[in-house]
C-alpha cells in the first residue's frame, strides 16, 4: 500500500496542564513522532489562552505532516458535550474559562476546517481503546481500563467497542472513588501522616526504598485499588484489565500487590500496564475516525 492511500489523522490529548498533539496513520496504527507536539496549558486562565494553545498546537502539527489533512480528533475530561463540543466543566479547578463554550466551532474556525471533521472523545475511553485498536488488549475480546492520575478514568471494551464507564464517581468510602486513587489522594495523605507538602507521585515514588510513610500510603492506596476494582471486574467480567495514567509510571510500588491480592477472588483476569503511554488516548481519540473500530481490522 503506498502512503497517499494512508488515512492520517491529527489526534490531541488534553491534560489538566498540558496538550499533546501527533498525527496518526491510522492505516498502519502507528503515531508519526516527527509531528509531535506538546505544549504547557494554563488551565486557570483566560479562554483565549486555553483555546489559542490548542489551536496553536493543533496548526503546528497539521504544518509538520506537510499533506492535506483536516480531520482532528480530541481525547477531553469529562463533563463535556462530546457531541456537540461544548465543555461543562466546572468545579474542578480547571478550565472553567471555557465553560459553555463551543469549542468544536472555535477550532474549526480557527483552523479552517469542517467542524464535521472535529471529534471528540472521553479521556478515559479514548485511552482504553487506543490500547485495544494498537496496544495491550490487542488480541482480547472483553477489557475493562483505568487510568490512575489526577483523576481515576474508567472504561470498558467489547468486541473492539470502547465506552467510558465513569466509575470514578461512584460511591466509595466517605465520598467517591476519585477522592481515594489519584494524585491528590497521595498528596493529601502523606501530609496528614508526615506534615509534607509534595507535589505528586513521582516525588514519592523517588525516596519509596528508604521512607517507611511512602511504603504506608502506597500500601493503603492498593488496598483501595483492590476494593475498587472488585466490584469493577464482577460487574464486567474481563479478560484483561489495563492500567494506565501517570501513577501507573510507580506501577512498581503496587502492581505485585495488587496482583497477589486479586487473585484471591479472580483466578482468570490478566492485568497489564498500558503500552503505548500517554499515546493510548491520542490513538484512541483517533480511531474514532475508524468506521469499523475493531482492533485487527
Amino acid at each position: 500500500m503506498n502512503d497517499d492511500s494512508n488515512k492520517y489523522i491529527v489526534g490531541a490529548d488534553i491534560g489538566g496542564s498540558h496538550i499533546t498533539v501527533a498525527v496518526i496513520d491510522l492505516t498502519n496504527k502507528k503515531i508519526i513522532d516527527s509531528t509531535r507536539i506538546r505544549l504547557a496549558v494554563n488551565s486557570k486562565g483566560l479562554q483565549e489562552d486555553i483555546l489559542g494553545t490548542w489551536a496553536a498546537a493543533l496548526n503546528v502539527t497539521i504544518k509538520k505532516l506537510e499533506k492535506p489533512i483536516d480531520m482532528i480528533a480530541m481525547a477531553m475530561p469529562g463533563p463535556f458535550d462530546y457531541k456537540n463540543g461544548i465543555s461543562w466543566i466546572h468545579g474542578l479547578d480547571k478550565y472553567e474559562a471555557i465553560y459553555g463554550l463551543n469549542i468544536k466551532q472555535y477550532l474549526a474556525t480557527a483552523l479552517g476546517i469542517d467542524p464535521e471533521n472535529i471529534v471528540f472523545r472521553n479521556d478515559a475511553e479514548a485511552f482504553l481503546h487506543g490500547e485495544v485498536f494498537a496496544g495491550a488488549g490487542l488480541g482480547y475480546k472483553k477489557i475493562i481500563g483505568i487510568t490512575l492520575g489526577t483523576g481515576l478514568g474508567s472504561a470498558q471494551s467489547t468486541d473492539g467497542i470502547t465506552a467510558d464507564v465513569n466509575r470514578g464517581s461512584s460511591k466509595f468510602g466517605d465520598t467517591i472513588a476519585d477522592d481515594y486513587m489519584t494524585t491528590r489522594w497521595f498528596v493529601k495523605r502523606y501530609h496528614e501522616l508526615t506534615g509534607k507538602t509534595v507535589a505528586n507521585v513521582k516525588e514519592l515514588a523517588l525516596v519509596a526504598d528508604t521512607d517507611v510513610n511512602v511504603q504506608h500510603v502506597f500500601k493503603e492506596f492498593t488496598g483501595n485499588l483492590v476494593l475498587f476494582l472488585k466490584d469493577f471486574i464482577n460487574d464486567e467480567r474481563p479478560e484483561l484489565l489495563i492500567i494506565g495514567g501517570n501513577i501507573a509510571k510507580a506501577s512498581k510500588l503496587f502492581l505485585p500487590s495488587l496482583q497477589f491480592q486479586l487473585a484471591a477472588y479472580f483466578d482468570d483476569i490478566e492485568i497489564k500496564i498500558a503500552e503505548l503511554g500517554e499515546d493510548s488516548s491520542i490513538m484512541g481519540a483517533a480511531a474514532s475516525f475508524d468506521a469499523v473500530q475493531q482492533p485487527g481490522n
